[in-house]
């Protein structure tokens, strides 16, 4: 069986992120009701073409739509922040993924 951190990398990829980092927040969340359940709570920066003039609620219905049911079940909590390339510069634009 494929981990939920894996499964989230290979939805999201659809996005074509130029940058994507995933971090899991699990474990500071044990015994939290969706972590009996089995629910992971993860954090999630990307930055993605597709997300150019794109309103900030509308990039977060395209990341949950990426997802789809890894929502139901895989995960309980998700942080998001996205990102247009446009709107990273400096030392805070990198590539690659995380």
């Amino acid at each position: 069986m494929t981990d939920t951190p894996t499964l989230i990398r290979e939805r999201l990829a659809a996005l074509e992120p130029e940058l994507l980092e995933l971090k899991d927040d699990s474990a500071r969340h044990a015994g939290h009701a969706g972590a009996r359940e089995g629910g992971g709570h993860f954090s999630v920066y990307i930055v993605a073409g597709r997300f150019s003039g794109v309103p900030v609620q509308r990039r977060h219905r395209m990341v949950y739509e990426a997802l789809g049911p890894l929502m139901r079940r895989e995960i309980h909590a998700l942080a998001l922040t996205t990102c247009a390339p446009e709107e990273i510069d400096g030392p805070q634009r990198r590539k690659g993924t995380g």
